[in-house]
Parts: structure tokens; sequence; C-alpha cells
């Protein structure tokens, strides 16, 4: 038994057992650092970046500090977005599912009221949800959380940064003193400092640094001449390394609708990712960017935090972050288990302060790169390899990912090897298929049937 290993852990049987069965042998850092002063009923603040399996963390705090038998909102757990509340459900189910009649349920705006006040009337032992449904739940009274007993706040600093403090200090204040709090988040401002001081009691700091392999992430600055300088270079790098997938970062939501208007109308397959956007909007986009039938994803740093993508292939920061820690964590989404990444950053005259921050936290000097020479923008712009379809049927109708497979491929014409990522919402469902195959499978589906229904199919343009 070595110290990093699950076992060596004070956990419950049942989840020591559904660890093993799930494959998770050796913590990672942040859980190996955290999980002791957790299991032991401290106040835990741990800073890391996404993707370092923070939620197995503080997930197994709560599992093993839940008792079932009391049929009682026990755990509150915010998140930021309602993606991300609905990731950290689904992980705690997983941890979960040895234990029995554990019941998780998920309080999101964009989602009807009804049938969430309904589920809180049968009860629960966990909710995970945004600020704002909460507090809605809150003071309708449908919501109560006298119970409570470990309070958990993932991605902290988004909420922040999103303008949820006012929400945070209404919930907080209808939670018992006495209890367990945790905070995670990718940095530490000091806005955080100064919520945790009010909140907290003695709790123990961990800090897990974010490391990248400085071989697999090709790093390049390139100065700008203002906002037509930005479009340009950026049209410029896209044409010159052409990747599948991209994710670009801009500082204000009104700069990345103008940016995904302007490289739309030059050719580009690109899409707005921000906090304004409608919910089925939003999963729309992450979906189609997900799936590659979108190549280039124009967003906040608050709109990316808990995106789920295995493997980006570039990020640009169309604007420098405000924060070093920031620009970190932003170019970190690239370069993953060990495939090859490329980040990009514009910066112009005016943005010297962030320059010099920039160098003193990398303890590098930023050394401008030539940009790439115009005549790459005679090229073709290449299409994303994969097309959307959505099928007006998702949950709700019992959609699942096999009736679209077998829809698809019932004439034998269409083969498995042309379908890619398929997700499904509770009222719509996407499929990805290869471009030259799209107009085939639309067909398909628009004459077939899915489950013997027929279902109105579009192909997302």
């Amino acid at each position: 038994m070595t110290q990093t290993s699950f076992s060596s852990l004070a956990l419950r049987s049942e989840l020591l057992t559904n660890l093993a069965s799930l494959g998770y042998d050796s913590m990672t850092p942040i859980q190996a650092m955290s999980l002791p002063a957790i299991i032991g009923g401290k106040d835990v603040i741990a800073q890391g970046k996404t993707g370092s399996g923070k939620t197995a963390a503080f997930g197994l705090g709560l599992l093993q500090a839940l008792d079932v038998k009391r049929f009682r909102i026990q755990t509150l757990v915010l998140c930021p977005t309602r993606e991300l509340a609905d990731q950290v459900a689904v992980e705690i189910r997983k941890l979960a599912r040895a234990i029995h009649n554990i019941k998780v349920l998920t309080l999101c705006g964009g989602m009807p009221f009804g049938p969430q006040i309904g589920s809180l009337e049968h009860g629960a032992h966990i909710v995970v949800g945004t600020p704002g449904r909460v507090l809605d739940h809150l003071n309708k009274g449908t919501l109560v959380l006298d119970d409570i007993n470990t309070f958990v706040l993932d991605e902290a600093d988004r909420m922040l940064d999103m303008g949820f403090q006012e929400a945070l200090d209404a919930i907080i204040n209808k939670m018992p003193p006495q209890r367990q709090t945790l905070l995670f988040s990718a940095t530490f401002p000091p806005e955080i400092k100064t919520i945790a001081d009010r909140i907290m009691r003695d709790p123990d700091m961990v800090k897990v640094e974010s490391k990248h392999a400085t071989n697999t992430i090709a790093q390049h600055f390139y100065e700008v001449d203002g906002q037509d300088g930005r479009v340009l270079a950026t049209r410029l790098l896209l044409m010159q390394h052409q990747p599948p997938s991209c994710v670009i970062f801009c500082n204000m939501k009104k700069d990345t609708d103008a940016l995904a208007d302007e490289l739309r109308r030059y050719g580009f397959s690109a899409l707005a990712l921000h906090g304004d956007l409608e919910q089925k909007d939003r999963d729309q986009t992450l979906v189609r960017f997900a799936n590659k039938s979108v190549s280039i994803l124009v967003a906040t740093d608050v709109a990316a935090r808990g995106l789920d993508i295995d493997a980006l292939d570039m990020v640009i920061n169309f604007h420098l972050a405000h924060d070093p820690e920031v620009h970190v964590h932003r170019i970190g989404r690239t370069g993953r288990a060990g495939s090859k990444g490329i980040a990009c950053s514009l910066f112009t005259s005016k943005d010297v302060n962030k320059v010099i921050a920039l160098e003193d936290y990398l303890a590098s000097t930023i050394t401008p790169t030539p940009l790439p020479n115009v005549q790459v923008l005679d090229a073709d712009i290449p299409k994303p390899e994969m097309v959307s379809l959505r099928i007006d049927g998702g949950k709700k109708q019992k959609v699942r990912p096999g009736d679209i497979v077998g829809a698809l491929t019932s004439d034998k014409s269409i083969t498995f090897a042309s379908i890619g990522k398929i997700q499904v919402l509770d009222h719509w469902a996407y499929v990805a298929v290869h471009r030259d195959i799209a107009t085939k499978a639309l067909k398909t589906l628009e004459h077939g049937k899915i489950k013997g229904r027929k279902f109105r199919v579009a192909r997302m343009r």
C-alpha cells in the first residue's frame, strides 16, 4: 500500500470497493493532499486546475460524511454553470453507486422550476446546483438547508467573476454555521481569500501547481496593432495551423459575438460562448464543438470553465488574461495527455503591464514572434470533418444513443465508423456524422423511425 493509494485512506468499505471497480487506484496530487484533511472533517481550500481530480476529492469526502438513513439534504455543492453542475452530479453518483439509496439532485437555471419542486418534495441527500437557482428555491421555501453538514464551493473564482457574491452570501446565511466548508478554485484572487476568511474555520490550504510539459505546448506571442490587427492575426494563425479544434479567449462577452461573426463572414466554422446565451443555445454550441462539427469556439473565461474537451489542438488568447494564473489555465487546455498543443497570444502596446506581469509569473522574457505571411489567406478554409444533426427527441422521449445508431445503420449503407459523438439531452439529441454522408444520414433519419416513432431532424448550420 502506497501513500497515494486510496486504500491508505480511512474511507468506508463501500467507497473503496467502488473505487477499485472504477479502476481508481492512485490519487492525483490534489486528492492526496486534500482528502486526509477532508475526511478528518477539516475546512479545506484547494487550488488546482480543471482536470486535476478535485471533483473526486470533495465527492469522496462528502460521501464519507453522509448518513444515508437520514433522508435530509446534508450536502450542498455550488457550481458556476449548469454544465459543471451536471458533470459534478454525474461524478458523485458514480462514486456513490455502491452505497444504496443515495439521492443526488441538481438544481440549475435554464430548466423548468416545477419538476425541481416535485423532486425536492420527494427529498434528497445531496444537492448540486447553481447559485441563482438554489437561491430561488430558498426564497420560495421549496429548499431548506437546516441539516447541511458539508458545503462545497466548486470553481469559486468563476462564481465571483460571474457576479454571484450576493447570492452566495444569501445562501450561506441559510446554512448552519457548524458545518464543513470545502472551497475549490483554479485561481486564488484576493476576493477568494476574503470570502474564505468570512465563511471558513481555520482551513487547510492545498495548492497543486499547474504544470504542463514544455515539449507538448508551443507557446507564441504576437504584437498587433489595435482591433483590426487582432482579427487579422487570428485569421493568419488559424490558416497557418488549421486546427481541428481551437478555443479563442476574449475578455468581454460582446467581443466573443463580434469575433465569431467576423470569422464566420470569412468562412470559418466558429461559434460564440458566453454567459448571456439561452440555455438551449449554450447546450447546442457545446455539443457541436465537442463533437467536432464546429472547429472554433470563441469564449470568455467564465463560459469556457467546465468545458469537457479531451484533445484541444490550439488556444488563441485574442486578449491577454487580466491574471497570469488565468493565462496558464487557458493554455493548459491544449497539449494534454502528451498530445501536441499550440498556444498563441496577441497583445498591443497598451498591454505592457499585462506582459510584464506575465513575464514575472512565467520567469521568462516574452519575445514577439513574426506573424505568418498574408499569403496563407489564399488557401481554402478547411471545413470540420463532422456535421451535427439535431433530433427533436431526447431523454424525456426515452431516446438513447443506441436507438439513434440503430436507425442510422438499419439499411447497412451507413457504417458505424461514419457516426461520431452522440449526446442526448432532455428534449433533443445530437449526432455527429461524417460530412460526406451527412445528406444521406439526414434522409435516413427523416424517413425512418427511432424507437418506432418519427422525429423531426435538422442539419445544424
